[in-house]
Formats: structure tokens, C-alpha cells, sequence
């Protein structure tokens, strides 16, 4: 037998303390996030969840689950971890809401290298306050300490949600010849196309804690770090309004490789650049790294978040409801004869 001194949970890298600590810290901010049909508290083997099968004929459960990406390096460069919480939400509940589904609830898991309760707090205040945004309850998660796995300061969240959608509603249904295509603004990145901004900085030398560009108000690392857009409340009102066929979740892929998803094999999509605002940063970022065009449209949103494919006529009532909603939009295209693929095509 050996005569070392007992090994601990501590020495080995894994501090239940802080844990502990940690979870008494998130408790007001999950408990923000709870909804009426939310049973049970924090500490639990798993979240409950009372849905009201009467409100519905036939009701389906729609689930989706995603990451923030390599944006939570940023967040640890710049030190600051209160909004990518947010983009967590807004990956997970915006896909629920493109089938027509309300999101109900949401779980997420954060893995770190070492448990520092006051930086959980922050992720997972961002969490919180994503989930407001998109009325989903968050009933549960999981917060991991992985010495020697990832380095201290290191972290890496991913989310879970779940929705229901009467089954007569599901989009995308009825896109169609003719259908008008609107997009829906996103002020930066949301969560996709970081590996590529990062080369693309450290290629061009830049640094994250100077101005984004000649007196910008935000650092780079600020406007890298800006939080998605949740859409997902505003898509439903939407959808109750308007005749709504479709909508595309502009994530990795950008235009491009998430319109097509939605389209019938006898229809393409025309979208024209140059019918909406593109937000600043990505002209930085295309700069720094002499991306070419193509590349830009394949791996970022450009400013469009979310797209709505609408029957013809609907479009201006959708733009004035999106608008009322707080969100700039814009007609940036129109559906057309072809073979379910997505065409962008430049304004001179």
C-alpha cells in the first residue's frame, strides 16, 4: 500500500465547492426564464414540463440542437461571457421556429476547463436572457469542469430545444412560383463563419481591443461579440398574420446553403445584393483576409438572419409587421422557375 497522501477530486483538477457555488449563483436567472407549464426547481434529475395537449389537434414535437462555434473564443479573448449565452438560444430556438413551432424549452451544457462561479454566472445569465427573448423556459443543464482537457480559461456551450407545432401549420408548406423573399436584418455573425473571421484577423494583424474600423464606437472584439438576434417570437406572430410558405435560418451555409433547403425541386431562389444592409464588419472582414465574393455568401449571413418566403401580395404587410416587431427587413428576392437551388446575384 502506498504511503502518498490521498489524492483528492480537488488535486486532480475538479472543484465541487465551486460548483456548488456556482449553481447558487444561476438559480435567480434560470428561474426567470420559467413559463407557467414549468414543474419542479433546480436540482433535479431532469426538468419538467406540463404541455397543454388541448390547446392542439395534432400536436408535434419539433427538437434541434447547437453550439456557438468557435465564438466562445472570441468571448474568452475579449473576456466578456454575458451575451454569448444568447447566441446559444438563438441557434437552437430560431431552427424550431422555421418549422412554425413555438420553442417551449430549453437545456444547455457548458463544459470548462475550471468552474469559476462567477463567470458561470455570466454564461449562463446570457442564457437566461436568450431564452426570455424566445419564451422558452430553461428547465435544465449541466455545467462540466474538464481539467486537462481544456485549458483554464477555456469553455464550449451547447443547447437543446424542444417546441410543438400543430401539424397543419408545419412549414415550410406551399412555396411556390411567384412567392416573394424577404430577409430579416442581423446587426453581426450570430454564431457562424468565426474560423474563418479569425484567420482572417490574425492574417491582417488586427487587434481585438482596437476600434473595428476608423472611428468605429466598438472595439473589433465588441463587434465580433455582438449577439444574435432572437426571431423566433416574431416569426410566430408573423406566421399568424401572413400567409408565410417558408422560413430559412441563415446559419454555416449562408444564403446560399439554407434557402435551397426549403425550396421544391421546381423552384429556385433569385436574391439580389445589394437589397439589404450589410452590416460593416464583413467588408472588414473580407478586407482582411482577401476573401472572395463567393466565399462571403457561402460561409456568412451578410446581414440576414432569417428569411421569410411569403405569398405574393403579403410582402408589405410582412415587412410593416416585421418592422412593428423591431426588425428592419427587406424584399431581397423572389422565388422562380428552376431546380431548388439559390441564386445571388449582384445590383450594379
Amino acid at each position: 500500500m502506498s504511503d502518498a497522501e490521498p489524492l483528492t477530486y480537488a488535486q486532480a483538477g475538479v472543484s465541487i465547492e465551486a460548483g456548488d457555488k456556482a449553481v447558487e449563483f444561476i438559480k435567480a436567472h434560470v428561474r426567470s426564464t420559467y413559463r407557467p407549464e414549468v414543474r419542479g426547481d433546480l436540482g433535479g434529475f431532469g426538468g419538467l414540463f406540463a404541455v397543454d395537449w388541448k390547446r392542439y389537434r395534432e400536436p408535434l414535437l419539433v427538437s434541434s440542437t447547437d453550439g456557438v462555434g468557435t465564438k466562445s473564443e472570441i468571448a474568452r479573448i475579449v473576456g466578456r461571457y454575458d451575451t454569448i449565452g444568447i447566441d446559444l438560444v438563438a441557434m437552437s430556438a430560431d431552427d424550431i421556429a422555421v418549422q412554425g413551432a413555438e420553442p417551449l424549452f430549453f437545456l444547455d451544457y457548458i463544459s470548462v476547463g475550471r468552474v469559476v462561479p462567477e463567470r458561470m454566472e455570466e454564461l449562463v445569465a446570457g442564457v437566461a436572457d436568450g431564452c426570455r427573448r424566445a419564451g422558452c423556459a430553461l428547465i435544465g443543464g449541466e455545467m462540466s469542469e474538464h481539467p486537462g482537457l481544456l485549458a483554464l480559461d477555456e469553455f464550449d456551450m451547447v443547447g437543446f430545444a424542444v417546441g410543438v407545432v400543430e401539424r397543419s401549420r408545419l412549414l415550410p408548406a406551399k412555396v411556390a412560383i411567384g412567392d416573394v423573399i424577404i430577409g430579416i436584418a442581423s446587426p453581426g455573425l450570430r454564431s457562424n463563419g468565426y474560423s474563418l473571421a479569425r484567420r482572417a484577423v490574425e492574417r491582417a494583424g488586427l487587434r481585438y481591443d482596437e476600434p473595428a474600423w476608423p472611428h468605429a464606437a466598438r472595439t473589433l472584439g465588441e463587434e465580433l461579440l455582438v449577439p444574435s438576434v432572437i426571431y423566433a417570437k416574431a416569426m410566430l406572430e408573423l406566421a399568424d398574420r401572413v400567409p408565410v410558405h417558408a422560413f430559412a435560418h441563415i446559419t454555416g451555409g449562408g444564403l446560399p446553403g439554407n434557402v435551397n433547403r426549403v425550396l421544391p425541386d421546381d423552384c429556385d431562389a433569385v436574391l439580389h445584393r445589394g437589397t439589404w444592409e450589410e452590416p460593416r464588419i464583413f467588408s472588414v472582414i473580407q478586407r482582411a483576409g482577401t476573401v472572395a465574393d463567393a466565399e462571403m455568401e457561402h460561409v456568412f449571413n451578410l446581414g440576414v438572419g432569417m428569411v421569410a418566403i411569403v405569398a405574393s401580395g403579403a410582402e408589405h404587410e410582412a415587412i410593416d409587421r416585421l418592422h412593428a416587431a423591431g426588425h428592419d427587413a427587406w424584399i431581397i428576392g423572389a422565388v422562380e422557375p428552376g431546380t431548388g437551388r439559390v441564386h445571388v446575384r449582384h445590383r450594379t
